[in-house]
C-alpha cells in the first residue's frame, strides 16, 4: 500500500468536486475548493476520522468494499477506480471494475434528481447508489452489509423487507423479481453471479423455488408500483428504468403523477422524510 500516493490522490479527487456535482448543497462560503472531508465520508458511508486518516497517510489499509465506496463518492472513472485499488495494494477484478463501479454518466443523472426517489442497481438487484429521497422511501441500503444490498435476496430471505409493499401487492412483486432474474440468468449463461444467486434462493426460499419452477420470464421495464411508508402512507409511483450501454446497470426512477394524492405525499416525504422520518431499514 502506497499511503502517500493514496492520500495525495484522494485529496486531489476531492478538491475537483463541487457539492452540486454529487447532489449536495454548497451551504456557507467555502475557504477551499472541492468537497469537505466530512462530505466525502458521508457519501462513502464511513467515519470522518477514518477518511481523514487516509488523507493524512496514516490510515489502515482500506478494504475492497471501502475502496469501492470511495470510488463512488469521488465519482472516479473506471481507470481512476483501478488506480485507487492499485495504490491501496489491491488488484481490481474485472467484476468490480465493470459491475460494481457505477457508471459516471448514471451518477451524473442521479445527482440531479432531487425531487424523486432514484437509485442505481445492477441487473441482478445489487443496489449501487441511492439519492436522498430513495433512502427516505426505502431505507439506506448501502448502510447494510454487502450481502444485504441485493433487493431480490432481501425480498425472499428477509420477511421484513416485504413490508415496503402493501400485502396484497407482494405476490405480484415476487413474480416480477423472479421473472426478471430468469431473464438476466438466461442472457448471461457464462456469468457466475446470476447463477449463484438463483442457486442460493432456490435452496433457501420455498416461495422463490416455486416461482422459479413456473418458468416465467420478463425483462424489467416501466411499471406502476405501490410503496408503504410508516409516516406518509401508501404512495403509487411510476417506475422508469434507464439501462446503460452494457445493459448491466440500471437507473431506477420513481415518480408520482401530478395532481394525485401520491404526488402530494411524495412532496411531504421530501420535506419530512429527510428529517429522520425515513422508514426503518428492514
Amino acid at each position: 500500500m502506497n499511503r502517500a500516493e493514496l492520500a495525495d490522490f484522494l485529496r486531489r479527487a476531492r478538491s475537483r468536486l463541487h457539492p452540486s456535482d454529487v447532489g449536495l448543497t454548497a451551504g456557507a462560503r467555502r475557504r477551499t475548493p472541492g468537497l469537505r472531508r466530512e462530505e466525502v465520508a458521508q457519501l462513502a458511508g464511513m467515519s470522518v476520522d477514518y477518511y481523514t486518516r487516509l488523507e493524512q497517510s496514516r490510515g489502515p489499509r482500506p478494504s475492497r468494499q471501502m475502496l469501492t465506496a470511495l470510488a463512488r463518492a469521488l465519482r472516479l472513472t473506471e481507470d481512476e477506480h483501478d488506480h485507487l485499488f492499485h495504490l491501496a495494494g489491491e488488484e481490481p477484478s474485472r467484476r468490480e471494475a465493470t459491475g460494481a463501479h457505477v457508471r459516471p454518466g448514471l451518477l451524473l443523472v442521479l445527482d440531479r434528481l432531487h425531487d424523486t426517489p432514484a437509485m442505481v442497481a445492477t441487473d441482478c438487484g445489487e443496489v449501487l447508489a441511492q439519492n436522498a429521497l430513495s433512502r427516505a422511501l426505502s431505507g439506506d441500503v448501502l448502510a447494510r452489509p454487502p450481502r444485504g444490498r441485493n433487493m431480490i435476496r432481501r425480498f425472499f430471505l428477509e420477511p421484513a423487507a416485504q413490508e415496503l409493499f402493501p400485502p396484497e401487492d407482494r405476490p405480484q412483486r415476487a413474480r416480477e423479481q423472479v421473472a426478471g432474474l430468469r431473464a438476466v440468468a438466461a442472457s448471461r449463461p457464462a456469468d457466475p453471479e446470476p447463477a449463484a444467486l438463483v442457486a442460493e434462493l432456490r435452496a433457501t426460499s420455498a416461495e422463490f423455488a416455486r416461482l422459479w419452477d413456473e418458468h416465467e420470464v420478463a425483462v424489467r421495464r416501466a411499471a406502476t408500483k405501490r410503496f408503504r411508508h410508516p409516516a406518509i402512507g401508501i404512495l403509487e409511483l411510476d417506475c422508469e428504468v434507464l439501462v446503460n450501454s452494457d445493459h448491466n446497470q440500471q437507473l431506477v426512477i420513481h415518480t408520482a403523477r401530478p395532481g394525485t394524492e401520491s404526488y402530494e405525499r411524495l412532496q411531504l416525504l421530501r420535506v419530512v422524510g429527510l428529517q429522520n422520518l425515513a422508514p426503518t431499514d428492514p
